[in-house]
């Protein structure tokens, strides 16, 4: 692999030595020559334009200008920050303020007003302007990359100087990729490398919005070695708080705990994770009483006042976020969302200037600088985010922008004595995408790093200082092995086993559907004990108990809905309850209850049923759980909050052989369990959806079989059952219309002769058991028995959907028995996973875990996505606008360059680069 050869500095300075001045593209190549100046010199000798021009070091002139435009005028903030940035832009291009007036897009009033105020103020685009080098007062003028200068640089060159190429007619090879697993491996090889000795000569190049960023910063501060160019003004967490706190002030009573999480941490105040999903305001604990107390005042604070409370709460001055308040005027107005927005967008879309001790290691990011002056450099990512998109406005020429991207990017490349360029290969799975001006550079086709000169590596071994606290255990502890577990747990583990491990390791916040849950079942426990006990009054005493109990998680204006609800699934169950009296509780044991009972509790009475609320564990068959009502010996009740399921998804959610999304074993699992009770019976297990039914019975038309999905389950193999007189039967009486007449005038013996000589598919599809032997089969002796009539083949169809119908909806003995097969095997896999053996997997039974029923989401790292911040089109907050950019639309057109190398990219199957936007480096170089 080879690149153009960029000079060394070195030699670049001897090029340049003999000048008096030497104007340059970027900051970070004049302070190397500065550095290497030999000679006393009066006055500058290497600078950019606009530091020239300026006398100062360059600032983000897009901010200041914004500043400036929103103190004398009173547009929106938004379109102010558009606007500056398109005719700063359009100023860099084209060389004058009013330039962009020539388009008739973008001749507005607001437009014109802007400029107006941008020619009336000292800006450093317009002191560029008016500047011109004088060839008698500053001497010999060398001009270092000419090309990479824009036209408004271009015009304080004088009439007579020398160009001095920044590359050579040689090339030179790049040093090979080196391909790791991970972004935390690249971090870790950094590290062995860096030091608090060789900080300063260290340099590390990524992109500023990619996950290298905030890896590599956390990992140098654990390192305790200095770094600069990392986290920016609103990075600081103090400063987020304030924003946060400022939101909560005209948030309302209805925010919850995790949305102020992070200001509580700042407070001092870390609420245990059982109220997260709980409104602040409701939450009765004394850490969060400042911020309760301080809500009752926000409504008539100004921001002045917001941040001296949270100063004085929190003991930190933020001076710098003060200055800000004041340069925007905001110190004294009063607290509205309005105004709160303007800050935020005001933070989102620039950067303010912070102080920095400029020493230890330099992070650079790779889309601002194209030069730093350090003997090592690392390279991180090397992906599509290193990319510039250039500007797609009519003032610029996208081709000569590209190239200008190009040079930067084979210059930093090029930087330093070592070069190490660390990439990945694969990212999620997916080969990750090389950054595009490689395509331009090297002239093999590739569609990943390693088809490029790569050396592959492994993880490297790095000592950590701090770490999580250890526990020295005794080596002969032999792991906890699981004997049972419960159908929730088996859920869990199906669609997820790693999601599994983090449940057990980590607690959750308390959901309200959870505790509406409990109170329900403690209801219908209740009344299954004491059901003369259940009056209207009662019901009434107990929706209020629910509504105590869920308060802090609804908002006020939901409660009285909610107590509708509630009243509802209460008299439901109730209802039922008394229709479906239990049977007689002789055929089980006296052990009964499971738990404290709340509602018994509020009422001060026992509850006693046997056949209410009963746990079981059985190591035999490796299960366990709790039934909510044992209705008969043959009948089991499941009590459901939730949205109702038809009997053909749930034996789909439970199937063995063919996984779902979406698995859900519990009728399975507890009709396992019930067969060992209850050998040889036909079973039912009824989930009683006593929701279901709310807006029927407020209009008054509501029916309890409405609210019921049963399923069944036969003591025999489902090719028995279909065989039976039983089912024959059916299909003369029960079954559809073409069927019945179809059946009846045939005999149970045709019937059975056909099931017994061919094998009956374990079909759920109607289709597909047609076109099996068995059906082929069925369908020949229907003709030759009733005749080759139109309805005997409807008929005929209509009897494989009945016949289908029963393992769509129930199960039989062959079902239970291949789950408890493979109930053992998946205990045996959870404990080789529990031992070390294995780690636990995140892809469950039916591939990738269906992520809306994932508890832990954070926790099963799969591919990490960076969070940059969005900003207004037209603007930036770099220090030099000659590099300014904004968003692109996908379908924008490119420059002709940009479309061609692309174009040979997608005929590859590459992506397109992503639509972001770009900072560029102050004068140091940093990010």
């Amino acid at each position: 692999m080879s690149l153009k050869q960029s000079k060394p500095i070195d030699r670049l300075y001897q090029d340049v030595a003999d000048y008096d001045l030497v104007i340059v593209p970027d900051s970070p190549l004049a302070d190397a020559l500065n550095r290497r100046l030999e000679r006393p010199h009066f006055g500058p000798f290497a600078i950019t334009p606009r530091r020239l021009a300026t006398r100062r070091r360059e600032t983000a002139e897009d901010r200041t200008a914004f500043l400036e435009v929103i103190e004398k005028t009173d547009f929106d903030w938004k379109q102010i920050a558009h606007t500056v940035g398109n005719i700063l832009q359009c100023w860099e291009y084209q060389g004058n303020a009013s330039a962009i007036l020539a388009y008739e897009r973008y001749n507005t009033p607001v437009t014109r007003t802007v400029v107006d105020i941008l020619e009336s103020i000292d800006t450093s685009s317009g002191l560029l302007t008016e500047y011109q080098i004088d060839g008698e007062k500053h001497g010999s003028v060398a001009v270092v990359g000419e090309q990479q200068l824009t036209t408004l640089e271009r015009t304080i060159l004088p009439e007579s100087y020398d160009a001095i190429e920044r590359f050579t007619d040689d090339t030179i090879d790049m040093a090979p990729f080196r391909i790791f697993d991970s972004p935390a491996t690249i971090i870790d090889t950094v590290l062995e490398t860096v030091t608090n000795e060789t900080a300063d000569r260290i340099a590390i190049v990524l992109d500023a919005n990619s996950e290298y960023s905030p890896l590599i910063e956390s990992a140098l501060e654990n390192a305790e070695i200095p770094y600069y160019g990392g986290p920016g003004f609103i990075d600081d967490p103090n400063h987020r708080a304030l924003i946060q706190l400022l939101r909560w002030t005209t948030a309302g009573s209805d925010t919850r705990i995790r949305a102020v999480k992070s200001l509580l941490s700042c407070l001092g105040a870390n609420v245990s994770v059982e109220h997260e999903e709980k409104r602040v305001s409701a939450v009765d604990d004394p850490k969060v009483e400042w911020l309760r107390e301080f809500a009752t005042r926000a409504e008539t604070m100004d921001f002045e006042s917001v941040l001296e409370a949270y100063e004085m709460q929190t003991g930190h001055k933020l001076e710098t976020f003060r200055e800000e308040l004041a340069t925007l005027g905001l110190m004294k107005k009063r607290v509205t969302p309005a105004r709160i927005d303007q800050l935020t967008f005001y933070f989102d879309t620039y950067e303010v200037p912070i102080d920095r001790e400029n020493e230890g290691v330099l992070l650079a990011d790779a889309q601002s600088a194209s030069f730093v002056d350090r003997p090592l450099v690392f390279f991180l990512g090397l992906d599509d985010g290193w990319t510039h998109d250039s500007p797609n406005r009519p003032w610029v020429d996208s081709d000569a922008e590209y190239e200008r991207n190009l040079a930067g990017f084979q210059s930093l490349m090029q930087s330093g004595v070592e070069q190490y360029y660390l990439v990945r290969d694969v990212s999620g799975g997916t080969p990750v995408t090389p950054c595009l001006y490689f395509d331009a550079l090297l002239e093999n086709d590739f569609e990943r790093f390693s088809e490029l000169d790569s050396i592959q590596h492994t993880r490297p071994e790095r000592p950590t200082k701090n770490g999580f606290q250890r526990e020295s255990l005794d080596t002969n502890i032999e792991p906890t092995q699981l004997t049972t577990i419960s159908q929730s747990s088996l859920n869990t583990y199906a669609n997820s086993p790693r999601d599994y491990c983090f449940g057990r390791l980590v607690d959750s916040p308390d959901k309200h559907y959870f505790v509406e849950g409990n109170l329900f079942h403690d209801f219908a426990e209740f009344v299954v004990s004491h059901p003369e006990w259940v009056t209207d009054d009662r019901i009434d005493a107990v929706v209020e108990l629910l509504i105590e109990n869920t308060r802090p998680f609804h908002r006020q204006v939901d409660l009285e809905t909610r107590r509708t609800e509630y009243r509802v699934g209460l008299q439901t169950i109730a209802t039922y309850l008394r229709e479906n009296v239990p049977d007689s509780t002789s055929f089980v044991t006296a052990s009964s209850g499971w738990g404290t009972n709340q509602v018994a509790a509020h009422f001060d009475r026992e509850v006693d049923s046997p056949i209410a609320e009963r746990w079981f564990e059985d190591n035999d068959l490796r299960l366990k759980g709790k039934i909510d009502l044992i209705q008969s010996p043959t009948n089991l009740i499941d009590f459901k909050s939730g949205q109702k399921r038809s009997a053909t998804q749930v034996t789909k959610r439970a199937s063995i052989t063919e996984p779902s999304d979406q698995p859900n074993f519990q009728a399975l699992l507890y009709l396992t369990y019930w067969r060992r009770q209850q050998p040889d019976s036909t079973l039912e297990f009824t989930f009683f959806h006593f929701l279901e039914t709310v807006d029927d019975v407020i209009a008054g038309d509501a029916s309890l079989e409405d609210c019921l999905v049963t399923i069944t389950y036969q003591p025999v193999s489902f090719e028995a059952y279909v065989q039976s007189r039983t089912v024959f039967d059916e299909l003369c009486t029960d079954a559809s219309n073409a069927c019945t007449k179809t059946f009846s005038q045939t005999s149970y013996e045709i019937y059975r002769s056909v099931c017994e000589t061919h094998e009956v598919p374990r079909a759920r599809d109607a289709d597909q058991m047609a076109k099996t032997p068995f059906g082929e089969a069925l369908l020949a002796e229907l003709i030759d028995e009733v005749g080759d009539y139109k309805y005997v083949k409807k008929g005929w169809k209509q009897a494989c959907r009945h016949l289908c119908r029963y393992r769509k909806e129930g199960f039989f003995a062959g079902d239970l028995d291949e789950f408890e097969r493979f109930v053992g095997e998946e205990l045996e896999a959870l404990n080789r996973y529990r031992r070390g053996d294995e780690r636990f997997p995140i892809n469950g039974r039916a591939g990738e875990p269906n992520y809306r029923y994932v508890n832990n989401r954070d926790m099963l790292l799969t591919e990490p996505r960076a969070l940059g911040r969005s900003r207004p089109e037209g603007s930036s907050s770099r220090t030099d606008t000659r590099s300014r950019e904004d968003s692109r639309s996908p379908n924008e057109p490119l420059s002709q360059t940009e479309s061609s190398a692309r174009a040979k990219r997608n005929e590859r199957g590459r992506h397109q680069i992503p639509n972001t936007n770009r900072t560029d480096s102050d004068s140091e170089g940093v990010r």
